[in-house]
């Protein structure tokens, strides 16, 4: 660990933080229907979207109707994206003639975007057209991402309002997220990332002539416009098979300082439109404290292991930190920060190889997402996940004192606890259900590329990733297989739909209750005391639930001595 590399770690929070109040204040005004500077530019355009789809922008959905409408419609992109990539031998824009991609990593592919996990058993371009990666790929990473905020502001309205029957429209949420944050994000960051050195060009792959005099085929396209959205939608996934490790995703240190701070950014920004419109800032900022204090946690262990390097190789007298797997250009401080961030948020690009990490550094971006990708989480999907674990911490606290607990003047009773628990465990399941039933199987253990402990974990990890919706691996497990495809196609179904649908559930209960005028006995839930309870009953939930798992795993390799590289002398 250096002195550089904790003030890299320094200035990335500092821009996060000093980006929290402006965004939070410019979303809060999109999703309360507020002008905004783009509104004499794009209001124009969102009233005809609306007169196009006879969309009524003054109709507000029950829960239970807006639920519907985010099934149905994730479920026609689902087809679609589906018939993109069985069809794509047949389509335009493939310069590089690829084939039509195989039902069971179609299902898998389609499934992965459509739920913002962009799980890849594929590489990008090897594998898909540039038409693919356009109007299959980003077009879902541009919807998937707007749904994950729709629903946070959804639960948002759910604490906010009192005796109210509805949450918002589905429909109208979408649009503007994506018409009024995401496209004009996107459209400034596309262009800083071709400024950095990123392709965006729908010619043909270069043909090269090395030093050698060997033939060389370089891999192009429409890759700025897909990292944007990639990294700005916690979707994470590569346009090349490398993600952010290759230089035409990720050229230089500005472009991998960006690229964090553009994971985090909307994320974070999503608590302070929660204490705006719920009318006390300090909620935001609470919730917001309790997600710094694991992600800080998590990057000190982190930083730390891959600091410390190799036990094996220090016992040689090799000392300099784990530098396997990793891009020298970012170092270990840019790689152990990018993985702490990409797995605390739902966004699963890499610039690193996760799988060459130590033992306990690659415990960290797996706990991250065993936690339910709450520290900072997915563009919305992070706050509606800590809102759930909010519900329980206050259903605790309640108990403790012997009261009904309450939260922002509303009663926090049985239905609300069971939406939250239904939430929390559904993820537990597919995590370790398929875990262990892929070690059991031969189909599930022919895909780890080691033996032993490590080899669970590579398991274990990919089952995590998938139904926490992240989309990163361990990348010696052998995933394009039917069986991978399929039961983590599930996993990822899971993951999203059984967490949306108990949240927006919580939303319609908390909706339709009177607001409680607070009284002596109310537990104050913005201060110190609020965010140890909160950080402390999502660390008890996850360590009962996970622990055994994690013991059989990386706890193992490093008890073991192992640090969990892919060589033959730690690999086992």
């Amino acid at each position: 660990m250096t002195l550089a590399g904790w003030i890299q770690i320094a200035l990335f929070c500092a821009i996060v933080l000093a980006l929290v109040k402006p965004l939070g204040l410019y979303m809060t005004r999109v999703f309360t229907g507020a002008s905004t500077p783009l509104s004499p530019l794009l209001r124009p355009v969102e009233r005809g979207l609306y007169r196009l789809a006879g969309i009524d922008e003054r109709h507000e959905q029950h829960w239970l109707t807006y639920a519907g409408a985010m099934l149905v419609f994730h479920a026609a992109g689902f087809v679609l994206l589906y018939a993109i990539l069985r069809l794509q031998g047949l389509l335009p824009l493939n310069p590089a003639e690829q084939g039509a991609v195989a039902p069971d990593l179609a299902f898998n592919t389609a499934v992965s975007f459509v739920t913002n996990t962009n799980w890849q058993n594929y590489g990008g371009e090897s594998t898909l057209s540039y038409l693919s990666q356009m109007l299959g790929l980003t077009h879902q990473n541009f919807l998937s991402a707007a749904t994950g905020i729709a629903l946070a502001v959804a639960l948002i309205r759910g604490f906010a309002r009192a005796s109210a029957r509805t949450v918002g429209s589905f429909w109208v949420d979408l649009t503007r997220c994506t018409l009024y944050v995401l496209l004009p994000l996107c459209i400034v960051y596309t262009l800083f990332l071709v400024w950095q050195g990123v392709p965006q060009t729908l010619a043909p792959y270069a043909e090269a002539t090395t030093l050698e005099g060997g033939k060389q085929t370089i891999a192009l396209g429409p890759v700025a416009s897909q990292v944007a959205i990639k990294m700005l939608g916690t979707n994470g996934g590569g346009f090349f098979n490398a993600n952010a490790a290759h230089p035409f995703e990720n050229p230089t240190a500005w472009s991998n300082l960006i690229q964090m701070v553009s994971i985090f950014g909307l994320g974070a920004a999503l608590t302070n439109v929660f204490g705006r419109m719920v009318g006390d800032e300090r909620q935001g900022w609470a919730i917001l404290g309790a997600m710094g204090v694991l992600f800080l946690a998590g990057t000190a262990v982190t930083y730390w292991a891959e600091g410390a390097g190799n036990p094996l190789l220090n016992a040689l007298g090799l000392q300099g930190g784990n530098l396997e797997g990793k891009e020298i250009r970012f170092g270990i401080p840019g790689s152990a920060l990018f993985a702490v961030v990409t797995t605390a948020a739902s966004c699963g690009a890499v610039n690193a190889m996760h799988d060459a990490f130590t033992a306990l550094g690659g415990l960290i971006p797996l706990v991250n997402m065993q936690l339910g990708e709450i520290i900072v989480g997915g563009v919305g999907a992070g706050l509606y996940g800590m809102l759930v674990f909010v519900v329980v911490a206050i259903f605790v606290a309640g108990l403790m004192v012997g009261r009904t607990p309450e939260y922002l003047g509303k009663k926090i009773e049985a239905r609300e606890v069971k939406m939250a628990m239904l939430a929390i465990l559904c993820l537990p399941l597919m995590m370790l259900g398929f875990t262990a039933l892929a070690t059991v199987l031969p189909a599930g253990l022919a895909g780890p590329a080691n033996a032993g402990p490590h080899g669970f974990t590579e398991i274990l990890y990919a089952f995590t990733s998938a139904a926490a919706n992240n989309g990163s691996a361990f990348a010696g497990l052998s995933g394009n297989t039917p069986f991978y495809n399929l039961t983590l196609g599930a996993g990822m179904l899971v993951g999203r739909f059984f967490v949306i649908i108990p949240a927006l559930a919580i939303a319609g209960s908390l909706a339709a209750k009177k607001t409680v005028p607070a009284s002596a006995g109310t537990f104050p839930t913005h201060g110190g005391l609020f965010v140890g309870l909160l950080v402390g009953v999502i660390l008890i939930l996850g360590g009962l639930t996970f622990l055994p798992s994690l013991a059989l795993g990386p706890i193992v390799e490093h008890l073991a001595g192992s640090a969990g590289q892919t060589f033959a002398a730690a690999g086992g």
